[in-house]
């Protein structure tokens, strides 16, 4: 998009990952169904009827194109209705996703199905809604980019494209090949019209609820070269100090599936569920209103920001209290939820220029939740193991820790404000991130305290063998995105009082460690 939506790389960022812009939250993702593809039909092609029965059956992908992304100019009278329809825009994808898991049988039988009974309809009903959006947009004055009405479509994609095109080596991406190491081997029994795989995984799908992962969305960290980049040189003007807030790690275990940024008075407008700290009373109807009187679960009682982040599960065959919820187990997200073994959050200074104190009520979302959409691109996930912190990231892949190490998952959200706004239309222009050589905001920047989370679990390592994986963690998210690791994401709404914003500012100014 432009320079607002850069990608900053820091000691935390893979070599693997290039420049970033918005976690696009609103009608984009990809749908999985098991088909009998033509044996020469194209990675690309849409469907279309005259398909042939190949001898096995294949995995395929619908890729929808992210409408919120192109949305950069919507008034502010219209971000209400604009943010339903692309709410609507998820939950038209979540359900044909439903569909096509529920189909499976016709879909071998009929190469036509998936045309015509999921992505012909999907593609009606996601016109309208862009032209609801449009007409939303238009009615209080805003103008509409009509190219946007050729996002309506979908395509097909293979099993093979779902890492953002990419060959994965050892967490960092290579250009222009496959996954390495393999896909997903078929271990099961054909029961029902479904690929019955160990532990529950369905053929290459992989995962309890048969939408990942898969053993390729893992690898052994102790055999991934280094790859943990420098830090910026410091000049004379640097802010040196940091500013710890002791939230806790959700043991009250706060949760919900909405997301209040991205779609404000939609319930379940996540898909996925969210552990919560700080603000206590955070969900899909909250307002900046109701913020100040929410509570908080921080320690600094003057800091009621909300801090929310898509929890971590175990998929070892057991069941957590959504099994049979929206956002839970109805829509992919299964297995047993962990709650961290701690959860440090801290705000950094700037290596190249003081810092102004964060506005009250900034949205700030880091990371894209649909990387297995829309390509990496907007990837900021970082996934490690203690002990290697300072040597490996991963964006890719889940790492398998040795004994006596712990997963560990952090953050670092962008770092320069616009010095206007709160929000913006795709939740991502008002904020960027540093040049990544130099920590210099782009022109008409303010450098703000960087937001960094570092989150410890507890996993026991996860086991491949003959291609499966077995009692595997995930990131919960969108049911199409596969549960893949690139997708972790991290959600921040600042709120403070008693002049916390300017205490944490001066704190980092003056090169102090305070909390």
């Amino acid at each position: 998009m432009g320079r607002n939506t850069r990608k900053r790389r820091t000691p935390l960022a893979t070599k693997a990952i290039a420049a970033s812009a918005a976690l696009a939250l609103g009608g984009g993702g990809l749908i999985w169904a098991n088909f009998y593809a033509s044996a020469h039909e194209s990675n690309n092609q849409s469907w279309g009827g005259n398909s042939t029965k190949a001898a096995t059956a294949q995995v395929a992908t619908i890729s929808c194109p992210d409408v919120q992304q192109k949305l950069t100019n919507v008034p502010n009278a219209a971000r209400y209705g604009v943010a339903k329809e692309l709410a609507n825009l998820d939950r038209q994808i979540t359900e044909a996703y439903n569909r096509l898991a529920s189909t499976r049988d016709a879909q071998t039988r009929d190469a036509s199905f998936v045309q015509n009974a999921i992505v012909g309809p999907l593609k009606e009903k996601r016109a309208a809604t862009i032209d609801r959006i449009r007409i939303d947009i238009q009615r209080v004055g805003g103008s509409f980019d009509n190219a946007l009405k050729q996002l309506a479509s979908c395509t097909t994609q293979t099993a093979n494209q779902t890492n953002a095109g990419g060959q994965q080596q050892g967490g960092q991406q290579q250009n222009g090949g496959q996954q390495s190491g393999g896909q997903q081997q078929n271990g099961g029994q054909q029961q029902g019209g479904q690929q019955q795989g160990q532990n529950g995984q369905q053929g290459n799908i992989g995962g309890q609820a048969g939408n990942g992962p898969v053993a390729a969305d893992f690898v052994d960290i102790t055999k991934v070269a280094p790859n943990v980049q420098g830090k910026p040189r410091r000049t004379g003007n640097a802010s040196t100090g940091t500013f710890t807030t002791r939230c806790g790690v959700n043991a009250n275990k706060n949760f919900n599936t909405d997301n209040v940024i991205v779609a404000p008075g939609v319930t379940n407008g996540a898909h996925h569920l969210h552990d919560y700290v700080g603000n206590q009373k955070i969900n899909a109807f909250s307002s900046n209103n109701t913020f100040l009187q929410g509570g908080t679960s921080c320690q600094n009682g003057s800091d009621l920001s909300s801090y929310y982040w898509p929890v971590v599960r175990i998929q070892d065959g057991t069941q957590d209290f959504d099994q049979n919820r929206d956002g839970g187990g109805k829509e992919g997200n299964v297995g047993r939820i962990l709650t961290p073994a701690q959860a440090q959050i801290k705000y950094v200074g700037s290596p190249a220029s003081k810092v102004v104190p964060m506005p009250q009520f900034l949205r700030i979302i880091t990371g894209d939740a649909k990387t297995t959409t829309n390509g990496l691109a907007n990837a900021n996930a970082h996934w490690s193991c203690t002990g290697f912190e300072n040597k490996v990231q991963l964006t890719q892949q889940y790492p398998i820790c040795p004994q006596g190490s712990k997963v560990v998952r952090t953050f670092a959200f962008q770092s320069c404000w616009d010095g206007q706004n709160i929000d913006s239309a795709n939740h991502r222009t008002h904020v960027a991130f540093a040049d990544p050589a130099s920590g210099v905001c782009p022109n008409g920047f303010k450098a703000i305290p960087q937001l960094t989370m570092r989150l410890v679990y507890n996993i026991n390592p996860p086991v491949v063998q003959n291609g499966q994986v077995k009692n595997a963690y995930a990131v919960d998210g969108f049911p199409e995105q596969l549960h893949k690791a690139a997708t972790d994401h991290d959600d921040f709404i600042s709120v403070t009082k008693n002049g916390l914003a300017n205490k944490i500012a001066d704190c980092i100014n003056r090169g102090q460690n305070c909390a």
